[in-house]
């Protein structure tokens, strides 16, 4: 039984893990897409930033 314990704690953190690495991702893309002044890919990068949230 630990062992289940063990692994879904695991999963879990690794989940955590890659939705904070997903949430970087597009912080950094948006930042690059307003220094460009592309305004298409912002409010495209915003909405993928509001489903992350």
């Amino acid at each position: 039984m630990a062992i289940n314990i063990n692994r879904i704690q695991a999963v879990k953190k690794a989940d955590e893990a890659h939705r904070q690495n997903l949430k970087k991702n597009v912080e950094h893309r948006l930042e690059m897409a307003r220094l460009k002044g592309d305004e298409q890919l912002i409010r495209q990068l915003e909405a993928e930033q509001a489903y992350y949230q």
